[in-house]
């Protein structure tokens, strides 16, 4: 049997054993998701189509995968992706303007004889394929921490009705901070990790720490790593906010139908 065939396999066994219903679901949001991806590169390639546009568009669809699809549509998960496309929102704005500012668009040095071959002429724009590239990185992640926040303030207040919004908010943060450590540390092993060859490389070609840190393929990385920190800790307070805000205003309305 195929070695991915298996791993599969076991990866669907164990998520539906331990998860159940929403077990299985998250398995296929992985298909979906990449599915989304598959397009989303496919229509970046045609240089009549905003590759910004495409992943504002591709970020929306899979927050409703990763939310909806996953944990149902409720008062937890729209919150939660108000917060994930207004957080993505404000990042792609940063994220556009420090990519441009460090030019980490388009291919290294490094790359040279690998792409010697090929037109450079793609008539793309790399600065906006640069940002797509990023913002898709952490898309993930701010879902991710958005539900987590979402969905244990939803758990207070069905327990403690009479909590004021700024206790919640307070808890919001509370519990945000919590993450936000793991969190800001998952993204960076995930990331580094991926990349583990590329120091072995820089080791092979006698780079300095100097040379390491100014190359584009090193600047690149870590531009993605910060921005999904940045992204991890934008979302907390949102989230807080905007869920002890909902939940409030849908209790007192509960409580004046009554």
């Amino acid at each position: 049997m195929n070695a991915l065939v298996l791993l599969g396999i076991i990866l669907y066994v164990l998520m539906r054993w331990i998860g159940g219903e929403k077990g299985s679901r998250s398995f296929f949001a992985l298909f979906l998701n990449f599915i989304v991806l598959f397009f989303t590169i496919i229509f970046m390639i045609n240089p009549h189509f905003n590759p910004i546009i495409l992943t504002v568009v591709a970020c929306v669809i899979i927050s409703c995968i990763n939310l909806f699809y996953i944990n149902e549509i409720n008062i937890k998960t729209v919150t939660a992706f108000v917060s994930s496309i207004i957080t993505i929102s404000i990042l792609l704005v940063v994220i556009v303007l420090v990519t441009d500012r460090a030019m980490i668009q388009g291919f290294s040095e490094e790359e040279i004889n690998e792409i010697a071959v090929f037109s450079i002429y793609l008539g793309v724009d790399f600065v906006k394929i640069g940002a797509s590239v990023i913002i898709m990185s952490t898309i993930g992640a701010i879902t991710d921490i958005a539900i987590s926040i979402s969905s244990p303030m939803h758990e207070m207040i069905k327990h403690h009705p009479s909590i004021k919004k700024r206790e919640l908010f307070l808890s919001g943060i509370t519990i945000g901070r919590d993450l936000l450590g793991t969190s800001a540390n998952t993204l960076f092993f995930a990331f580094f990790g991926g990349y583990l060859a590329l120091l072995i490389w820089f080791k092979d070609l006698d780079y300095s720490i100097g040379q390491i840190a100014n190359s584009k393929v090193f600047s690149a990385e870590m531009i993605t790593i910060f921005s999904a920190g940045i992204g991890v800790a934008l979302v907390i307070p949102l989230t807080a906010w905007i869920t002890a805000t909902v939940f409030i205003k849908q209790r007192e309305k509960n409580e004046s139908a009554n």
